[in-house]
């Protein structure tokens, strides 16, 4: 099969970090030797850092520019995207390397994917993450065109049960829709030696850690407010964002400022070590498709607090995952991970636990579902 992922969730030289789910789970596909994959992955105009074409783990990536306009974007994007995308994918077609587009986020790549499947005629697969379908649909514009991309697609996948009735519920035919859950590299997140990783981060008594963009509705808020309540932790926060400063500022406020790390932006190779450093991962974000950051914890032997949020109890499904919070509160933080220190499973029932979550069923899953629509479309 001759596959192009279309995706701007692609992380390039510009971004190292960004859209890594994505690759992923790509280079797994890859990894059954039964796909052609070329990565089509618009970057806006100008990006003069990243180059138009790159190769990762193998694998082609195309970057053609598309415009937007600032503080228009969200209208805007998915025609740039198709107008870019056309030009790129044509060529492609033209030289026999498309049989189906695999897009990855319903808005606004994947419709500005099912634009281009139709005009070129080519099976198109969506697959929704999370605030794709979560909260852009609650935009006008946005929805309008979600709605109609979800019944022109030829196949959806999203990445929890719960996201699927999120699409069936913005109108997406059942049988459309497939659950191809996240898997995790089983490889590079394992089973370390712990008190290595906490020396070489000078780390000592409970650790907590929180890893993701440092944003209010990423939750690192309530983990901050709740470490009063949470005696002699350390909480080490991984990640970059537009609230940094805010977040700073509330760890003063509340008098936790000594016991609050801020390690900014890690490449992804280093966070084995935290996480193997950690006691418990705390990830209390509002809204979430399937966090990657979970299951690397889990994988690692770490236990994780997570958020009353659809989707999460499908990942934290057993006492040696950890616990899932009462509510998104900081006391209902502190309770939770409090529980989990003065009982947690081991580290080996925790990494056991996740390595139901490999990549190999997610593979086997895309694979079958790809082939059957294709055999459908060439009827």
């Amino acid at each position: 099969m001759r596959i192009v992922s279309f995706t701007t969730l692609y992380p390039n030289t510009a971004r190292p970090n960004f859209g890594v789910f994505v690759e992923n789970r790509l280079r797994h596909l890859v990894a059954s030797r039964q796909v052609d994959l070329t990565v089509v992955a618009p970057v806006r105009w100008p990006s003069r850092e990243v180059p138009y074409r790159q190769l990762r783990h193998g694998i082609e990536i195309l970057h053609p520019r598309f415009f937007t306009i600032p503080g228009l974007g969200m209208y805007v994007a998915p025609f740039g995207l198709y107008l870019a995308g056309k030009r790129t994918l044509s060529k492609l077609l033209h030289q026999g390397r498309i049989d189906l587009i695999d897009a990855h986020y319903i808005y606004p790549d994947g419709v500005a994917a099912t634009w281009i499947g139709r005009a070129l005629k080519i099976p198109v697969v969506m697959t929704a993450r999370g605030t794709d379908i979560n909260v852009l649909p609650d935009f006008r514009f946005p929805r309008a065109l979600i709605r109609r991309a979800l019944a022109r697609a030829d196949g959806l996948i999203s990445v929890s049960a719960a996201l699927k009735d999120r699409l069936l519920e913005l109108g997406a035919p059942s049988a459309k829709v497939r659950v191809l859950r996240n898997g995790v590299d089983l490889a590079q997140f394992h089973l370390m030696d712990c008190e290595t990783a906490r020396a070489k981060h000078q780390l000592r008594g409970p650790v907590l850690l929180s890893v993701g963009s440092l944003l209010m509705a990423k939750g690192h808020d309530l983990t901050i407010r709740a470490l009063p309540l949470i005696p002699q932790a350390t909480l080490v926060i991984v990640g970059e964002g537009a609230d940094a400063i805010t977040l700073r500022a509330m760890a003063e406020a509340v008098g936790v400022k000594h016991r609050v790390r801020f390690m900014g932006t890690l490449p992804h190779d280093q966070l084995p070590d935290l996480y193997c450093a950690a006691d418990v991962l705390v990830h209390a974000s509002e809204r979430e498709g399937m966090a990657n950051v979970v299951l690397e914890a889990l994988a690692s032997g770490t236990p994780v607090v997570g958020s009353p949020i659809p989707g999460m109890d499908e990942v934290i499904a057993a006492p040696e995952a950890g616990r899932i919070m009462a509510e998104r509160t900081p006391e209902a933080v502190a309770a939770a991970v409090n529980a989990l220190l003065a009982a947690p499973p081991s580290r080996t029932q925790t990494r056991a636990y996740a390595e139901t979550f490999s990549w190999d069923a997610t593979t086997e899953g895309q694979l079958a579902f790809f082939k059957a629509i294709l055999a459908t479309h060439k009827r």
